[in-house]
């Protein structure tokens, strides 16, 4: 039950309001139910009521006679009462499971999004969409079949007391039975919760595989690959299914054998009784009610329990993920607040991957307002440099400065918020073009989208569509062209303003009419905002104010005439 333990010291204040509802609605079931044998005893004696019978005693207590009618009202208003408590608690688990399922989510996403940019490195993103999706259901689930449980084994314990007052002895031996078949059928429930576990880690791959997949699916149908991509899908695809056929042949065979053994032990535990403690005949009925619910319980109990351990592994693994990225949230830096009006300054900034240096000794200067662009062979450092400026990476040794602010003393949110950022890949949501630019951010308007579209180049194409900012752009952007792609890549880098506009490869995709218009784009922004572009194409270092070339870490001091023409 640690999965349950767990919950509820997450949710205390949640768990005893339940605890307590389903408590009470259990002693009034069971204070209820005391009714049926004083019931009995009027209907095959009508002189008496049973004087020894606890609710018997406590009506004549409180000035009521223990008559038929009575009797039957006490145990009417009593199952209403139980099952308005019980719905009760039962909403509030219900209101319960939907919290952890958020809770999980929100966790998760507020994690990730905190966590260093190191960390996503190393993690597919279909697993950590598969622990957004179907692991956070699956745990809330979980939860509900184990407060499930909790909730028949109350009820349980109070038919349990009330059939003790009925015969003790023949409850005893009931129980005895009612163990041993509980015993046996652990070993299902056992297979149960490893077939669970096993669900778990192959969702966790199928569907990193899946969503890597569909993400290259273009290049891989191409190259006539898509079979080969669905063999390796088949394959885990297959073995999910044996996980989910052991989980089902164990389930369901906890759920059709139970019910004729317990039938069975239950008639020879009150065959015992009858025959071995001479128990009167209305009290034999009345334990044939409560043992027969008590049995029912029982079995409930075992399945419910049995659902919750397949489910409770999506909860292990969530967890696990969420302190994961806990463990690597980005450190806490300082809380100066930056300006950016004169230069920003790399200051002998050297910095290693594992035992390979990337960049060495680097000093460089990018003045507010100056186009600069950096040129270099691939792997000569020149995505580390933004990585730096923009503060995903901190370096080995060295300093980054704002106006003479030391980055590291600065607050880096802040600072990020004044950056635009477009990267070589056109990421684009399968949204409108207005959602694209503004992220859903509610302070953005259709105005400040259309201003950034127009500073963008972009306007002239979207406003020529049918819906304009309202058009849907595709998969990825699919529905564009590659130059109008990137186009609203840039619209979103300027939508709010930023003083420091990076471009990492952004024309390194595009044909050479769609560079040169990105270039005059680019053009106009010139002395509006500082622009630091990367590139291989010499179109970028053609309109830049300063080239700089990046070869092995270091940069070369040459003429950019000479730097553009060595350009690769």
């Amino acid at each position: 039950m640690k999965f349950l333990i767990h919950i509820m010291r997450a949710y205390p204040a949640r768990t005893l309001i339940t605890l307590a509802a389903l408590l009470v609605a259990g002693i009034v079931a069971g204070v209820s139910l005391t009714a049926l044998l004083p019931v009995l005893n009027l209907a095959t004696d009508p002189q008496t009521a049973g004087d020894d019978n606890v609710l018997v005693r406590a009506l004549r207590a409180i000035g009521l006679t223990p008559t038929l009618g009575v009797l039957l009202w006490v145990l009417v208003i009593g199952m209403a009462l139980k099952s308005l408590i019980t719905l009760f608690a039962n909403r509030h688990v219900g209101y319960t499971v939907a919290q952890i399922a958020t809770d999980l989510r929100l966790n998760l996403l507020r994690a990730l999004l905190e966590a260093r940019w190191d960390y996503y490195v190393h993690q597919p993103v279909g697993a950590l969409s598969n622990s957004m999706a179907t692991e956070a259901a699956r745990a809330a689930n979980a939860y509900l079949d184990g407060s499930r449980t909790v909730a028949l084994l109350i009820e349980t314990l109070v038919y349990v007391a009330v059939a003790m007052m009925v015969s003790w002895q023949a409850t005893l031996v009931a129980l005895g039975f009612a163990s041993l078949i509980v015993l046996g059928f652990g070993r299902l429930v056992r297979t149960s919760k490893r077939a669970g576990s096993r669900q778990t880690q192959l969702l966790r791959s199928l569907i990193g595989r899946m969503t890597d997949t569909l993400q290259s699916v273009k290049a891989l149908k191409a190259m006539g690959l898509s079979k080969r991509a669905n063999l390796v899908l088949e394959g885990e695809t297959g073995q999910l299914n044996k996980a989910l056929r052991r989980e089902v042949f164990s389930r369901e065979a906890l759920s059709s054998l139970y019910e004729p053994v317990i039938i069975g032990f239950t008639a020879l535990g009150l065959f015992v009784a009858v025959s071995r403690f001479a128990v009167p005949l209305a009290s034999i009925l009345v334990l044939i009610i409560l043992l027969v619910r008590v049995m029912a319980a029982l079995g409930k109990v075992q399945r419910y329990y049995q659902k919750m351990v397949i489910d409770e592994s999506a909860y292990w693994s969530m967890t696990a993920t969420i302190e994961r990225a806990e463990q690597a949230r980005e450190t806490s830096r300082g809380g100066l607040s930056p300006g950016f009006e004169h230069a920003i300054e790399l200051e002998r900034v050297s910095l290693a991957f594992g035992d390979t240096p990337v960049l060495r000794d680097l000093s460089l200067t990018l003045p507010a307002g100056a186009f600069t662009t950096i040129i270099g062979p691939s792997g000569s450092g020149k995505t580390t440099i933004i990585d730096i400026l923009t503060g995903l990476l901190e370096p080995g040794s060295g300093r980054v400065l704002v106006d003479g602010l030391d980055l590291s003393q600065c607050d880096i949110g802040q600072w990020r918020s004044m950056i635009g950022y477009v990267p070589q890949e056109t990421l684009l949501l399968h949204d409108t073009i207005e959602h694209n630019i503004t992220l859903g951010d509610p302070q953005l308007g259709p105005a400040d989208t259309e201003r950034a579209l127009r500073e963008a180049g972009a306007w002239d194409f979207v406003s020529a569509m049918p819906e304009r900012i309202q058009s849907i752009v595709g998969e990825r952007g699919g529905k564009l062209s590659g130059g109008q792609r990137q186009r609203l890549c840039i619209a979103r880098a300027l939508v709010r303003q930023p003083k420091l506009l990076i471009l990492d490869e952004a024309t390194s995709a595009l044909d050479p009419d769609s560079e040169a218009a990105i270039c005059e784009t680019l053009e106009n922004l010139r002395g509006r905002i500082t622009i630091l572009a990367i590139s291989h194409q010499t179109g970028l270092a053609a309109v830049a104010d300063r080239v700089l070339r990046l070869e092995a870490g270091a940069l070369l001091d040459s003429p950019a005439t000479d730097l553009i023409a060595g350009a690769p």
